[in-house]
């Protein structure tokens, strides 16, 4: 359907022509379980008579087209998702009436069945571009209307859209396919919304409960609603929610000066959600697994706090002020990160909040960075296409860290003042980045083009090394930070981070000296340290300030091996641990001594998000970086550590949760599987330890997985927890039989079957990829690439993404898969950018793996 891939040239040439006034979009929902009926009156002006454009609608068919009280033949004018407009008036009033499909994709108007009690639960998700799919609009976020929706439902149902819901009334022209009772159907008829892009308009339907609450704001009371699936409600904690979300208006308001900008907040958490939440104007959507049924880590729970305070920072940066065009998604999502982080820290319990920003997200931004797809932070967004593909690491995690360094370098009393101004000058409207900076400028006395250019518009990590010379005595003779690139992007950027100086003072890694200094070009000199004892540890980015890959001198690197549990607190053992898995991904160091460093900073590891941090590096470290020859053994001496360490952690702790997840994902002896299936069958107990209906489903998957646990076995957990999340858990257990005959059912039923829905399709691929014999995945190298150009073009783009991504098969990580993956790469340079960019990743991460292999080969 090449029409809905809108390109930026013609949303510009569009915005030209035509002005947005308001619509008016009526739903029916009771017309059955695969489709509703949708209406559209849309109101616009055109800059020229007689031109034409064309209005986007993607859905089953398009019954009315009335132009300006003039009838047009759907047959001749809709095609492609889109409906041709010609001969266009001044004035403009255009109607739509046609049939909308449900989707079990997470996109447009998504339709999920609780198997629990048979309850029909809907909620939409529109960006990038999918408000097409449930009425006919101008799908660009520059031509803002105001919206008013008239809703027709069962009269049970809780219906929330972006502005209060009203009092129901009778609906005697309802669709009622299902033949009920009159008074069993009502409509809502909501008032209009402020001018907002049509991303980020709402609809949540069914027989939601919620917790209510207001909080006080500049323009008044405002109501709170926290929303979740009635078999859920016994597990919301809304107090907890509820508490985070007032912090956050009372900080936003304050730092932004401005009132919060829409008449109601209400949070939604829905079922087979594909993110993390969704900002929505004032009708935030968030995915159910942040609803606890179970014991969580605190990494969680922390990580939660942050989405909500992101996508409440979003009512201000991207919903009163919002992108002129997609160019500019970097800047919505890296502002909400940076200032939901800072939010945090300044406004919440969770005060270390850019700890966990340095370790979690700055981790994920590097190696987003060192792909062949690495684009700049202002990424050249030349259609839908492009958009679609690029919610990445650069976009979030890179941008935040590069907004963190622009604060840092305007002052943070400039920043608050230039976004202030900015907020007043374009409240309702649409901008650009340089709208941003000129009052930045303005604010900081600062000229910031040649900044933008060095860091927003440029790809790349940089590397800084320290070199560092000692003379007889034993006291540092010279020291220099040396700053190299990639070949591909060589640019060299200003650095503002400190130089810490540890020594080892009662087995404690000490900080005695610190020196914050600008790092520039290939070398910069530290002369603050010359003449100064050599530490045992020379730590570069101290504080972690700069967005930099580091590496330590020799005598460091040799002191954090021998003494990782020293540090007297996390950041810097995480910016130690962090270099060494950089050394460990590039192939400076042997994945074998990775694991064995890791081994030895996780007892006693308190700090949840690094701890979450360093058994998903060391699980990939051990099962694609080791060399085959020797990974069994490596393997097995990580297995048994990370048991050892499970068994001594504080009873009941954060540490003993994530320890014993870790290590039964790599059970496979049979002492190991007897322990595992003791705690499943309550024969054995860890103190402390909570088995409760997750952890059951940890446990069986391990067994599945080492082949001590059947599909029978999975099917009467399933039954035990009849809900939605262990639907989802049975089907990953299920995928995980290690047969030949098991994963061939899975792959024919993913793959190459439609219809399974988002969060089934995930489930399955985080199984169907998990083996401790790769065996079992090589038959799929061949098959992967024969399949993945007809996935991409005949899925949606999350189902078509989630596959291309969830089913290649990493695991084997061979030299057979890299050329597979280059041959296709190769031989199909007519496929879409956006497919050949997933392609490149996946080869990407196994050339790394390779890479990383032949350095652990020879240790």
């Amino acid at each position: 359907m090449p029409g809905t891939n809108l390109t930026r040239d013609e949303a510009a040439q569009r915005s030209a022509l035509v002005d947005t006034r308001s619509y008016d979009v009526v739903l029916d929902l009771t017309c059955g379980p695969d489709t509703f009926a949708t209406t559209s009156t849309v109101r616009f002006t055109c800059a020229e008579p007689g031109a034409s454009t064309w209005v986007d609608f993607v859905g089953r068919s398009v019954e009315r087209v009335l132009l300006n009280g003039t009838e047009l033949d759907p047959a001749q004018v809709y095609a492609d998702g889109r409906v041709t407009l010609d001969g266009l008036a001044a004035d403009n009033e255009l109607v739509v009436e046609a049939t909308g499909a449900y989707m079990n994709t997470g996109e447009g108007l998504h339709r999920f069945v609780d198997p629990a009690d048979g309850e029909v639960y809907l909620y939409t998700q529109f960006e990038v571009p999918d408000s097409r799919r449930v009425f006919a609009v101008f799908e660009q976020p520059d031509l803002k209307a105001t919206f008013t929706f008239t809703v027709t439902a069962p009269a049970h149902w809780q219906v929330i859209s972006n502005e209060p819901t009203p009092e129901p009334q009778h609906a005697p022209d309802a669709c009622n396919a299902d033949g009920v009772a009159a008074d069993q159907i009502a409509t809502w008829v909501f008032p209009a919304t402020p001018r907002i892009s049509s991303y980020i308009t709402a609809l949540v339907a069914g027989p939601y409960d919620v917790v209510r609450d207001s909080v006080s704001t500049r323009a008044g009371e405002v109501p709170l609603g926290v929303f979740c699936r009635r078999s859920l409600r016994e597990h919301l904690d809304a107090d907890n929610i509820l508490d985070v979300t007032k912090r956050g208006f009372a900080f936003f308001e304050e730092e932004f000066d401005q009132p919060y900008p829409f008449t109601k907040y209400d949070q939604i958490f829905t079922p087979e959600y594909n993110m993390g939440a969704m900002e929505n104007a004032g009708c935030v959507t968030i995915v159910e697994s942040y609803v606890f049924r179970s014991k969580v880590t605190e990494a969680i729970v922390e990580r939660r706090a942050l989405t909500i305070l992101h996508e409440l920072a979003h009512m201000w940066f991207g919903n009163l002020v919002t992108m002129r065009w997609w160019d500019d998604l970097w800047l919505n999502e890296s502002f909400a990160e940076w200032s939901s982080t800072a939010c945090q820290a300044e406004a919440t319990q969770w005060t270390d909040a850019w700890t966990t920003f340095g370790t979690a997200e700055k981790a994920w931004a590097y190696k987003q960075d060192q792909l062949s797809s690495t684009h700049p932070v202002a990424a050249d967004m030349v259609d839908l296409a492009a958009v679609e593909v690029n919610f990445d690491g650069i976009t979030y995690a890179k941008g935040a860290s590069v907004l963190k360094q622009l604060v840092a370098y305007v002052g943070r009393e400039p920043f608050r003042d230039g976004l202030r101004a900015y907020f007043r000058k374009h409240a309702w409207g649409n901008t650009t980045l340089d709208d941003l900076l000129v009052e930045l400028e303005q604010t900081s006395g600062r000229e910031l083009r040649d900044w933008s250019k060095a860091w927003l518009e440029t790809a790349g990590v940089n590397t800084l090394t320290p070199q560092v010379t000692v003379g007889e005595d034993g006291r540092i003779a010279a020291l220099e930070i040396v700053q190299t690139a990639p070949e591909e992007h060589p640019t060299l950027r200003p650095h503002r981070l400190a130089v810490g100086a540890y020594s080892l003072q009662d087995g404690v890694l000490r900080r005695v000296r610190r020196v914050e200094l600008d790092v520039a070009g290939e070398r910069t000199e530290v002369p603050e340290l010359v003449g100064e004892p050599m530490p045992d540890l020379l730590l570069v980015n101290d504080d972690d300030l700069a967005y930099a890959k580091i590496r330590l001198d020799e005598r460091s690197l040799g002191s954090a091996l021998q003494h990782i549990r020293a540090f007297e607190s996390s950041l810097p053992r995480a910016l130690v641990l962090g270099a060494a898995w950089d050394m460990t991904r590039d192939g400076e160091m042997p994945a074998s001594a990775y694991v064995r460093l890791v081994l030895g900073a996780l007892p006693g590891e308190q700090d949840s998000t690094l701890l979450r941090v360093l058994v998903q590096q060391v699980t990939a470290a051990a099962l694609t970086y080791t060399a085959p020859a020797h990974r069994d053994a490596v393997v097995a001496e990580l297995t048994a550590g990370l048991r050892t360490t499970a068994q001594t952690a504080d009873q009941g702790s954060d540490a003993q949760l994530q320890l014993v997840t870790a290590w039964a994902s790599f059970v496979q002896s049979a002492e190991d599987v007897a322990e595992v299936r003791g705690l499943l069958d309550g024969s054995r107990s860890w103190p402390g330890l909570d088995v409760d209906q997750d952890m059951r489903w940890t446990l069986l998957t391990a067994l599945v997985t080492a082949g001590a646990a059947d599909e029978a076995e999975v099917v009467a957990e399933r039954q035990r927890d009849n809900t939605a999340t262990g639907h989802e858990k049975a089907a990953r257990a299920r995928a995980a039989v290690p047969t030949p005959e098991a994963k061939e059912k899975v792959w024919v039923e993913a793959v190459e079957t439609d219809g399974l829905s988002n969060s089934l399709l995930a489930a399955m691929a985080l199984g169907f990829g998990r083996v401790h014999d790769t065996l079992l995945l090589e038959p799929y190298v061949a098959r992967y690439h024969d399949v993945v150009a007809r996935v991409w073009d005949e899925r949606t783009h999350h189902i078509a993404e989630s596959l291309a991504v969830g089913f290649y098969p990493l695991a084997v990580a061979s030299p057979e898969l890299l050329e597979a993956s280059q041959a296709w790469l190769d031989t199909h340079p007519e496929a879409s950018n956006s497919l050949r960019r997933t392609v490149a990743e996946n080869r990407d991460t196994v050339a790394r793996a390779l890479q990383a292999q032949a350095t652990d080969a020879t240790a």
